[in-house]
């Protein structure tokens, strides 16, 4: 079963969420990639730790990635911390204060700037929670049985 992706062919927001979930996971944290939180939001990457906190890392490839997105303050509501995951490039002086932000690449990450907390309803988290199990668990199936038309993302 081939479930790894060659690096060479993937774009930069796919590297960096790679080496974010590669970070997230040396801090024991859980990580997802491309989680829908709710209807029109779908979030890079997001983490689950041992506690149940949930973090979540929107990644971004380049200026005109950052300017684009109109969306992420509604990420807000759905974590008790907010990352911005770049490379070693970008304008780090366009992202909000107020948020936490990650050097990335390929293969690693460094957290730069701790995200402030802002902690979930416990009602909100047992929801997130389920969503990120779920999400996981389908991801899963989805790797051991591609062709099977679950219709999963």
């Amino acid at each position: 079963m081939q479930t790894t992706l060659d690096p060479a062919t993937m774009m930069l927001g796919q590297l960096l969420a790679r080496g974010v979930s590669r970070h997230l996971a040396s801090l024991g944290l859980a990580a997802v990639e491309e989680l829908v939180p709710a209807r029109g939001l779908r979030v890079d990457v997001m983490a689950l730790g041992t506690k149940g906190e949930i973090w979540v890392i929107e990644c971004k490839s380049s200026r005109a990635d950052f300017m684009s997105d109109h969306k992420w303050e509604g990420y807000l509501e759905w974590c008790d911390r907010f990352f911005w995951a770049v490379d070693g490039d970008f304008p780090v002086d366009l992202l909000p204060e107020g948020t936490g932000l990650m050097i990335a690449d390929a293969y690693d990450a460094e957290i730069i700037r701790m995200a402030p907390e802002d902690k979930l309803a416990p009602a909100r988290r047992k929801v997130m929670v389920q969503k990120f199990a779920t999400h996981a668990a389908r991801r899963l199936q989805s790797l051991r049985d591609p062709g099977a038309g679950l219709g999963w993302s």
